[in-house]
C-alpha cells in the first residue's frame, strides 16, 4: 500500500506528469496541434487507468494547466475522479529580480488562485512547495496553508525536493502532516540508495541526497513521488546510453523485459515500485504507446536478484 492512501484511498502507483503538455516553453501560446497532442496524451493516461495528475504552475509557463483545464471543461464529472496535485514557489527571473524561490504566504496564495483558474477547477487535491526557498518563513508558510484548507481551495499539503530537516522544520508548525514529497529518483540517479550503501566510506561523500529522507518518509508516512523515474528514457530507447554502466543497464532492462513479458519501462519503473519506501513514479511522456508500457509496471514484481543486478549495473561496478 502507498503512503498517500492513508490520505488519498483512490491514489494510483502511477502518476502522470504534465510537464510536457502546452507546447513550447518559449512560446506565449498553445497551438491546436499542441492542444490536441496534450489531450491525446490525457485520454492515453485516462485509458491506462491513471488518475492522478502532477502539474505546477511553471509547467511550459501555465500553459500544461491550461491546457488540462480545457480538457476538464470539456469532459463534465471528470474532475470528481481524479486527484490533482500542483506546485508553485518557483518564480522565473523577471523586471523584479533574478530567478529565485518564494514561500511568501502572498505568493503562495495568489500562485494557487492562478493554477485554479488555468486548471479550472475550485480545488487542488495536493499543493506541493516546489523546492525550498532559502529565507522561508514556517509561520508564514503555515498561515499560507491554513487560509487556503479553510477556504476550500488545497485539500492536503506536501514539498518537492526537501530533505528531512527542512521537513520537520516545517511540519513542526503545521497541524496536518505533510503528505508527499517528490524527488529524483531512477535507474540513473541513485543517490538515494548510494548514499546508505556507502555509510561511512569515503565514497559516499560523493552521493549526498540528505541522508536519512528517504526514511524520514517512510516513518511519518510521506508519499515518495520519484520524479525523472524513467531517466528521458535512457535505458528504454529515448536517447542513447554513453557510459559503459548505462549500456550495460540499457541491455538488462531490454534482457528483463524479455523474461518478465513486459516493456523495458516497466521494468525501469519496476526498480522503483520494488523498494520498501513505496515510491510513486511520476511518468511524464506524452506518448501514449508509452504511457501503455509505463502501465505495465504495475504487473511487474521483480526479484530480489533481478533488483540488485539493475543496481549493480547501473552503479557500474560491484557493491562494496
Amino acid at each position: 500500500m502507498l503512503p498517500i492512501q492513508h490520505y488519498f484511498p483512490k491514489a494510483d502507483a502511477l502518476v502522470y506528469g504534465c510537464m510536457g503538455l502546452g507546447g513550447s516553453w518559449d512560446q506565449p501560446t498553445t497551438s491546436k496541434e499542441q492542444r490536441d497532442l496534450s489531450f491525446t496524451a490525457i485520454d492515453a493516461a485516462l485509458e491506462a487507468n491513471i488518475r492522478f495528475f502532477d502539474h505546477a504552475d511553471i509547467y511550459t509557463r501555465g500553459k500544461a494547466e491550461a491546457v488540462f483545464g480545457e480538457y476538464l471543461a470539456a469532459h463534465s464529472g471528470l474532475r470528481e475522479k481524479l486527484i490533482l496535485q500542483s506546485k508553485c514557489a518557483i518564480r522565473f527571473a523577471d523586471a523584479t529580480g533574478v530567478g529565485r524561490y518564494d514561500f511568501s504566504k502572498s505568493y503562495i496564495v495568489e500562485s494557487v488562485h492562478q493554477s485554479l483558474k488555468r486548471l479550472q477547477t475550485d480545488y487542488l487535491d495536493i499543493l506541493l512547495l516546489h523546492r525550498p526557498d532559502q529565507l522561508m518563513l514556517i509561520d508564514e508558510v503555515a498561515e499560507a496553508f491554513a487560509e487556503l484548507k479553510q477556504q476550500g481551495k488545497v485539500k492536503a499539503f506536501g514539498v518537492s525536493n526537501f530533505g528531512w530537516p527542512q521537513m520537520q522544520l516545517l511540519q513542526s508548525v503545521l497541524p496536518d502532516p505533510l503528505v508527499a514529497n517528490q524527488l529524483q529518483m531512477s535507474l540513473n540517479d541513485l543517490n538515494w540508495l548510494e548514499q546508505n550503501v556507502l555509510t561511512a566510506m569515503p565514497d559516499g561523500a560523493a552521493h549526498h541526497y540528505s541522508y536519512g529522507t528517504v526514511e524520514y518518509c517512510q516513518l511519518h508516512k510521506v508519499q515518495l513521488q520519484a520524479w525523472g523515474s524513467l531517466a528521458q528514457g535512457l535505458f528504454t530507447g529515448g536517447r542513447t546510453p554513453e557510459t559503459a554502466a548505462q549500456q550495460a543497464t540499457a541491455a538488462l532492462v531490454a534482457s528483463l523485459a524479455a523474461d518478465y513479458q513486459t516493456s523495458p519501462e516497466a521494468i525501469a519503473l519496476a526498480f522503483l515500485l520494488k523498494h520498501p519506501a513505496g515510491i510513486q513514479p511520476v511518468i511524464g511522456t506524452t506518448s501514449p504507446a508509452r504511457i501503455v508500457a509505463c502501465q505495465k509496471a504495475l504487473t511487474v514484481n521483480l526479484s530480489r536478484e533481478h533488483w540488485y543486478a539493475l543496481y549493480v549495473a547501473a552503479r557500474g561496478k560491484a557493491l562494496p
